[in-house]
């Protein structure tokens, strides 16, 4: 038996997610809304069906799934039958008063590492831990090396003299996370922008707001990097880094300008898979920043960050081009400037995503510089 199921999560202004869990109806223990597949809706799609009808939620669920999982479903008749469930990551955009099965269920937010001991399912334990993983303590031996080495720099004579006239490291690592968190803020606008409905304006007002609280960041960074004299990472690779970080968030600002101007106001399903896998890009652009701070601890996980970043990419561009071949199609028999339109939206889509696998490639030359 194939299911389909959604991983409910939601990100607060501090960077720390919560997944939502809720009760099964026979056995009462915590799983994720799921369900069998529906003939004729992709995948994620069927997701957010679940998670409306389950939980009463809905959000923008990625067509790019986290992994499978495997448990057995007891049938009324008391026999077992293996089924394998798909899980598609969905960003929570709202709680609603009613749905299907309210009342059925037990809802509950649990810290990311809380909901991976909270379910039975040890592959579905492995996805859920994976979501968000910490960065790595170092443990105490390293952070008295650490404190050490900081001490050792506080030689006194000459050296200590010059060293306090130079600039501090800056505060690289601070701007790396802000400017990441407009990312987030960003591409969850443009998903709900992607929508369509009544608070379009809202939206596009969002990304517009972000993409300026990025200007502002990208110009510190690049104050610092002429004013400070030691830096964590080469100057190149620190540039490199926030110049592809602010390209992605342009073009996102790009995006919301082409819709503005050609004043759509309904968007295709491959358009609208497109933002969702940004948004996803977004999430995974927001936890690899913190863990820069230690490159050879979070070396691991920040390949994996890197690899699923890419891989999205790739999904990005399946989509662009059947989105466009779709387009095509629909144009030939009714208005070309359809075509142009939808193509150039399209464009700065399918931009967005490439930035993205941008960041993830100079994430990659730290890694291998610097770990």
């Amino acid at each position: 038996m194939r299911q389909i199921a959604a991983l409910p999560y939601t990100t607060h202004a501090d960077g720390s997610m919560q997944i939502l869990l809720i009760t099964s109806r026979d056995t009462r223990r915590w799983v994720i809304p799921k369900g069998n597949r529906i003939k004729g809706l992709a995948g994620h799609r069927a997701a957010e069906l679940e998670a409306f009808e389950e939980a009463g939620i809905h959000g923008i669920a990625c067509p790019a799934s986290l992994g499978r999982y495997s448990y057995d479903k007891r049938k009324r008749s008391g026999a077992a039958r293996e089924a394998t469930v798909e899980v598609f990551p969905l960003a929570v955009t709202g709680q609603l008063s009613q749905w299907p099965e309210q009342g059925q269920r037990e809802l509950r937010w649990f810290p990311v590492a809380e909901a991976a001991c909270a379910v039975d399912e040890p592959d579905l334990q492995a996805i859920i831990a994976a979501f968000r993983k910490p960065p790595r303590d170092p443990g105490r031996f390293v952070r008295m090396l650490l404190w050490f080495k900081d001490k050792q720099s506080e030689r006194t004579g000459m050296l200590a003299w010059f060293h306090a006239l130079m600039p501090k490291q800056g505060r690289f690592f601070e701007q790396f996370e802000n400017h990441a968190a407009t990312l987030v803020a960003g591409a969850d606008a443009l998903a709900r922008l992607l929508k369509g409905g009544p608070d379009m304006d809202v939206h596009i007002k969002e990304i517009s707001d972000r993409e300026h609280e990025a200007d502002d960041i990208i110009r510190e960074v690049l104050l610092d990097v002429r004013r400070i004299f030691v830096t964590p990472f080469d100057r190149s690779a620190i540039t490199g880094l926030i110049g592809v970080m602010d390209d992605a968030i342009d073009q996102m600002n790009q995006t919301a300008k082409a819709i503005a101007l050609y004043e759509v106001k309904a968007f295709p399903s491959q358009m609208q898979d497109m933002s969702a896998l940004i948004v996803e890009c977004a999430r995974l652009a927001a936890e690899a920043m913190p863990l820069l701070r230690s490159l050879n601890l979070n070396a691991t996980r920040l390949h994996d960050l890197t690899e699923r970043l890419v891989k999205l990419e790739g999904h990005a561009d399946i989509l662009h081009e059947a989105g466009l071949k779709t387009l095509y199609a629909a144009a030939r028999e009714g208005n070309p400037m359809d075509f142009v339109v939808g193509r150039e939206i399209y464009s700065h889509l399918e931009k967005v995503t490439d930035r993205f696998e941008d960041v993830a490639n100079q994430i990659s030359g730290l890694v291998i510089d610097h770990a």
